[in-house]
């Protein structure tokens, strides 16, 4: 279900329409955020001098930090008498980022959304249950206006409270379920623990993301639910949920909304654009956001481009999915390796469950990490009176291997019994740094 025409449009037009765009946001920024003004004077540049999409490089890019350093309000183009809504992140570092909306941003935004409900599978008149978080989170109400955008039946769950979503999920029977990955894995173990079918609901379709997940988790969901898992991508930063989307026809890269955000992927260490199809960190810069553009927004989300035109017959530019965060990547012997990396190769297991947690631990004037994954109940069972700790030594050995070989990395492996590792009612926690703080992925 194409909802815009401009999912369609040629690339020179949707180039066009970018252009467009850019230039007045250029000229808006300049005129009403001095952070921006004052960047743009540093590197000699006025709006007046953007004639082609290239002269994007000659702009100065924009991180969290320069959100941090002014906040609240500091980076907002309209006063916050204009503002009709905040958002804001954890602060778990620190003070928050804080993003804001006018009343043409949330109609935007709910268009957007709406767009990405319907590549995923969704309809007007069909039930969506909403398991993203409501509050400054900017996912569960994203989604949320987004739903009542497209025309769906929104059902307002929010996360937490699994054994009662259960009970919403067999009683409104929605076709499209929304959350984090390992939320929705939750309620699906929840319900097999409950003596219940996950494939027998009437759910047809998932629209999964808000942390890192591999191809082998979205195997897992499918099976286990019985239906098409499609990945949604956002950050607060740039608008929330609905920047970009998989249809659920190809699930082969995420549909950027081009006529609202213009992407770059760019070598973290250069700073320079690479090629399309090589992988590099995400850039955004907003198009058409009233109250908070971004230019050149520095995600930290490690991706690709592809500016083929899908089978779904779209022709908007598609990122690849996010393999992981470069504040996230871990680096062990000179090797980079991300979390769902190693998710990729423990969810090929078929002893395990697909719950994981990564340890870092002090050792003297060095950090070693452990990797912490369980059985699944099946395989427990079959060990029978089989002494456990032979059969799990040699478990860890074969997954160690396996790490080893397909990630290059060496890391202890701990197997543990079933339902060990704490399960999510949100983002999952999978780094666990013992010389820090817990830190959410």
């Amino acid at each position: 279900m194409i909802l815009h025409e401009i999912e369609t449009k040629s690339r020179a037009f949707i180039e066009g329409v970018q252009l467009q765009r850019l230039k007045m946001v250029l000229e808006r920024v300049a005129l009403r955020v001095p952070f921006y003004r004052e960047k743009f004077e540093k590197v000699n540049f006025s709006p007046e001098m953007f004639n082609v999409l290239e002269d994007m490089e000659a702009l100065p890019f924009t991180e969290k930090q320069d959100l941090r350093d002014n906040y609240p309000f500091g980076m907002f183009a309209v006063p916050p008498s204009e503002l009709v809504r905040v958002h804001a992140s954890s602060g778990t570092s620190g003070k928050p980022t804080v993003v804001g909306y006018t009343k043409n941003d949330i109609e935007m935004w709910s268009e957007i959304v709406a767009r990405s409900i319907a590549l995923a599978g969704g309809e007007p008149g069909k039930v969506l249950h909403n398991a993203y978080g409501y509050g400054l989170f900017t996912g569960g109400l994203g989604i949320h206006y987004g739903s009542e955008k497209l025309g769906a039946v929104t059902v307002p769950v929010s996360g937490g409270n699994t054994q009662r979503q259960i009970m919403l999920i067999e009683d409104f029977k929605p076709e499209i379920i929304c959350g984090t990955p390992s939320y929705i894995l939750n309620i699906a173990e929840t319900m097999e623990e409950m003596g219940k079918d996950p494939r027998q609901t009437s759910l047809k379709y998932g629209i999964f993301g808000a942390e890192p997940w591999s191809e082998e988790m979205r195997k897992t969901l499918e099976n286990k639910l019985g239906i098409k898992a499609c990945d949604i991508y956002g950050l607060s930063e740039v608008i929330g949920p609905g920047v970009g989307n998989e249809c659920h026809e190809a699930q082969n890269g995420l549909h950027i909304a081009e006529d609202h955000f213009y992407v770059e992927v760019i070598d973290p260490e250069t700073m320079k654009p690479v090629p399309d199809g090589e992988e590099g960190e995400l850039v955004f810069t907003s198009l058409s956001k009233e109250a908070f553009p971004v230019i050149r927004y520095r995600t930290g989300d490690i991706a690709s481009l592809n500016r083929e035109k899908c089978s779904c017959g779209r022709t908007t530019v598609r990122m690849s999915r996010v393999i992981g965060r470069i504040d996230d990547m871990l680096i062990i012997n000179g090797v980079n390796v991300f979390p769902s990396q190693i998710e990729h190769c423990m969810l090929t297991v078929p002893e395990l469950a697909p719950h994981y947690q990564i340890q870092i631990l002090p050792k003297k004037t060095l950090k070693v990490l452990e990797l912490h994954v369980e059985m699944n109940e099946e395989f427990f069972k079959g060990i029978g009176e089989d002494p456990i700790s032979d059969t799990v030594f040699r478990l860890e050995q074969r997954i160690q291997s396996l790490v080893r070989s397909q990630c290059l990395v060496s890391m202890e492996v701990r197997v543990h019994r079933p339902k060990t590792i704490p399960r999510s009612e949100g983002k999952a926690v999978r780094i666990i740094d013992k010389t820090k703080e817990p830190i959410s992925t």
